[in-house]
């Protein structure tokens, strides 16, 4: 087996990991590729994807510090010889919520870089200081620069909720991103990484010669670790871990090509021995969450959203779409593609268990407002569930919504109803991270949620007695046949149909029985 090695937790440093003694992923096969067919880059990946450990590694190959590639695949590929001066930009260091925060980042770091280079600085905007950086230092050295610049869009997402100042980030942004296309003679490469894609119109309309690789299958694995990974490269972590929970809770990223793991979530694990949402809890945004709430997304429809390609790449300042800001911040991924007379359609969904069930926690929380009786409202689920108890199960529903602050109710029209009970009533089972398909489709109709749980098959049917005659939810189960195709798993099926009323803000009906 191979050697245990040190886990590379937190560290995006590629010099630190490679004389440590750290495990490395090698990625150096598709950077090859990637520095051979082009110049101009941009890659859009999740937060805490490796992207910082992308560009630590290009400057560390383009600067010829051969010594810290022995032994990967890029290493007899590679001209040593030539060292390319760096100008690798970082806009991780600060909240860019102050309206100067992002010119006193970007000076900060133009400062350093006349000092490495010992050049005098002279220009005040930072759009100048930059063009004459890239000159000077091609004359100082004799050799085109390279320009990696890291959460390229970091000052607009910080601001978002500051409409003004995300603006003027973003068209400061625009004029400085821009000098890399004027000055492109004086460059040898350049690469730009960030967690959204902002449309060229309005951040890269002067850089149109940018190559966009998020979606190019065979880059899809240059950031995150893939089965194969697992199996070679982290072999020694993997005894005592049951080898379908760890790809069940962390796999299911895709960009088109292969499907890779959350690299901090397997670091994670592999320290703790413990299945847990890691990467979630390091920042989901309060403005995700507010947007979904905002628009009224119902929880049940986050696992089959269908998008275009257009709107997957379209992320805009006051005009995001939901699709676009689920799917570029990790939280929903690519499952299906088709194309159609040319245009592509995706179907998004949850990459993995830590998400589905993370996501639906969180969102819990804000339609509810009282995290001590959702946590006491889920823990008694899972136990009603394990009993069959249908009689607790009927007390617990109405409880449900008996803890929902009556404001909700008055900014929404009746139509929302029906998915926003659903919805409540979905998360609660997600929550768990229980076997939940919603909307599963069979020759007769379509079944509202079916739930596979310790052996058993629980089908539900929602409706609001407002829209329908009461008592017409089980029967509906019933009519349409719905059970027939789970007979075939040889397991009990319950039919269960609930009734919500807009009048009484509540369940007005809970009717089962064993189909």
């Amino acid at each position: 087996m191979t050697e245990r090695k040190r886990l590379p937790i937190g560290i995006q440093t590629f010099r630190e990991i490679r004389e440590d003694n750290h495990y490395y992923v090698d990625k150096t096969g598709l950077i090859q590729q990637i520095v051979e067919s082009g110049k101009h880059y941009f890659l859009s990946r999740p937060r805490r994807f490796g992207k910082s450990l992308l560009l630590d590694t290009l400057k560390e190959l383009f600067e010829g510090n051969e010594p810290l590639f022995q032994g990967l695949a890029i290493h007899d590929q590679w001209d040593w010889s030539v060292q390319s001066p760096v100008l690798r930009f970082s806009f991780g260091r600060k909240n860019y919520r102050q309206p100067q925060a992002l010119a006193e980042s970007l000076h900060q770091q133009l400062t350093q870089f006349e000092e490495n280079f010992q050049l005098e600085r002279r220009f005040e905007d930072a759009g100048s200081r930059f063009a004459d950086l890239i000159e000077k230092v091609k004359v100082q050295t004799g050799l085109p620069v390279v320009v990696l610049i890291d959460e390229y869009d970091k000052p607009i997402l910080d601001a978002l909720e500051y409409p003004d100042i995300a603006k003027a980030n973003r068209d400061f942004l625009r004029g400085f991103y821009g000098t890399i296309k004027d000055f492109d003679g004086h460059i040898r490469f350049s690469f730009l990484t960030g967690v959204s894609k902002f449309s060229k119109v309005s951040l890269f309309s002067g850089l149109n010669n940018l190559e966009d690789i998020t979606l190019i299958p065979r880059y899809s694995s240059l950031c995150g670790y893939t089965d194969e990974d697992i199996d070679t490269v982290f072999a020694p972590e993997l005894p005592g871990l049951d080898r379908a929970e760890i790809r069940a809770w962390y796999n299911g990223y895709n960009w088109l090509g292969t499907g890779v793991y959350n690299p901090f979530d397997i670091l994670q694990l592999f320290k703790n021995h413990l299945f847990r949402n890691y990467w979630f809890e390091t920042g989901t945004p309060t403005f995700l969450v507010e947007q979904l709430l905002k628009r009224q997304i119902p929880t049940l429809t986050l696992d089959s959203m269908l998008s275009s390609s257009d709107m997957l790449s379209s992320f805009e300042v006051g005009n995001i779409t939901t699709e676009a800001l689920l799917f570029q911040t990790g939280y929903l991924t690519i499952k299906q593609e088709e194309n159609l007379g040319g245009q592509y359609f995706y179907t998004l969904g949850y990459p993995n268990r830590e998400v589905y069930q993370s996501l639906n926690e969180t969102l819990l929380s804000a339609l509810v407002l009282d995290k001590s009786k959702q946590v006491v409202h889920s823990n008694q689920l899972y136990r009603l569930l394990l009993n069959n108890d249908f009689a607790g199960l009927k007390q617990l529903f109405h409880s449900f919504f008996a803890s929902i602050p009556h404001q909700w109710y008055n900014n929404n029209e009746i139509q929302h109803y029906e998915g926003y009970y659903a919805s409540v009533f979905y998360s609660y089972f997600a929550s768990l991270g229980l076997n939940v398909t919603l909307e599963d489709t069979s020759n007769l109709g379509r079944i509202d949620m079916t739930l596979k749980f310790n052996q058993q098959v629980y089908i539900f049917e929602f409706k609001v007695v407002e829209l329908i005659p009461q008592g017409k939810a089980l029967q509906q189960i019933k009519d349409r046949a719905y059970a027939d195709k789970y007979r075939g798993l040889n397991q009990p099926i319950y039919l269960i149909g609930v009734e919500f009323s807009k009048t009484d803000r509540n369940i007005v009906g809970f009717e089962w029985e064993q189909g």
